[in-house]
Order: structure tokens, then sequence, then C-alpha cells
């Protein structure tokens, strides 16, 4: 049976903060583009408060969650148990990107460690929290962090991720400008 909250309790956070991995969803306005779902791993989400959470956004091949959060600020993000009791928590809210040139970067940033290939920071406002039985989610072993995103950002250096980041991250598969794109623009 699925249960409602308006904010984050106490027991939400715990389970948060056990979880080693989440889900983001997006999707544009347009009937014809495409429904994001991405999976987020290492220590890259943050509780702020009951009603606001975020996460370090790493470089990605695609800048997706940016474009559709600045056409339409809908964001859906999703942990499950993969071990211990099962359970489904579902974060529904309203989102915006940070980015290093922003006010509030310094203050959100300074929550994290050191973390390969930052581009921005997504922030959740938290309109209300579900969580579900999550009975047929498999039990997985957690079996430690791949080295692969800190090798390839050691790799591509400084100039080689802002160039990736201007060849790649400024608009949707859809052609929807991203948060980046605003910024290269001022």
């Amino acid at each position: 049976m699925a249960k409602f909250s308006d904010e984050l309790l106490d027991h939400h956070k715990e389970f948060i903060a056990h979880q080693k991995m989440f889900f983001v969803a997006t999707s544009p306005l347009s009937a014809d583009a495409r429904i994001n779902l991405s999976p987020k791993g290492l220590d890259s989400f943050r509780v702020l408060s009951p009603n606001k959470v975020c996460y370090m956004d790493i470089t990605g091949s695609g800048n997706e969650t940016s474009a559709h959060l600045l056409e339409n600020g809908r964001i859906t993000i999703m942990f499950c148990a993969f071990d211990g009791p099962p359970n489904i928590l579902r974060i529904y809210g309203t989102g915006y990107t940070v980015l290093p040139s922003h006010a509030d970067w310094p203050e959100v940033s300074g929550t994290f460690g050191e973390l390969p290939g930052v581009r921005q920071i997504i922030v959740v406002d938290v309109a209300q929290v579900q969580t579900s039985c999550g009975y047929t989610v498999p039990l997985y072993e957690y079996a430690g962090e791949r080295d692969h995103m800190w090798k390839w950002v050691e790799k591509k250096g400084a100039d080689g991720l802002e160039t990736y980041r201007k060849d790649n991250n400024l608009a949707s598969i859809d052609g929807l400008p991203t948060a980046l794109s605003h910024a290269q623009n001022e």
C-alpha cells in the first residue's frame, strides 16, 4: 500500500542515506519528445531540509534533466531497496540547475565531498513523497563504486571536460536548451 507525505520524514532520510543509487526522471512538454530516466550513483545525493534535496550532477553524454527542468521544472527521483526490507521511495517535485557561477553554488556544493567531472547541481523542491512496497525488486549485493568516471575525467583534463560539455551538454536530444547553454550566452 502506497503512503504519501508532504515532506521527507526521518525514516525517509534514513532509507535514502542507506541507498547506493537512485534514479531521476524528467520529461519535456512535447508529446513527441523523449522522457528521460537516468541512474545516479556515487555519494552524490543530499537532503537539505524536509522539503529540499539536491544531487551533484556528473558530466555525461547528455544533459536532459537540465533541459527539462529549464522548460517545465518537473522531476521525480526514485530510490529502491536492493538489500534489506523491500521499499521504494519516490520524491515528486520541481527542480532547477545550479551551475558553478550561481550564487547558491558555494553553499550547496559544500555539502559534498570530491566527485569526478561535476558539471552542475540539481536542486529539487519536494512537493510530495511516496513510499511503496517494492516486493518485486530483486536483492543485489553492493560490490563497490566503478572507477571509470575518475579515469575518464583525469584523461580529459579541465580543458577537455569544458570542450566535451560544449559539444554534448548544451541541448537535450530533442533540441531543448540546458542551463549550460544559457550560461554560455550570458
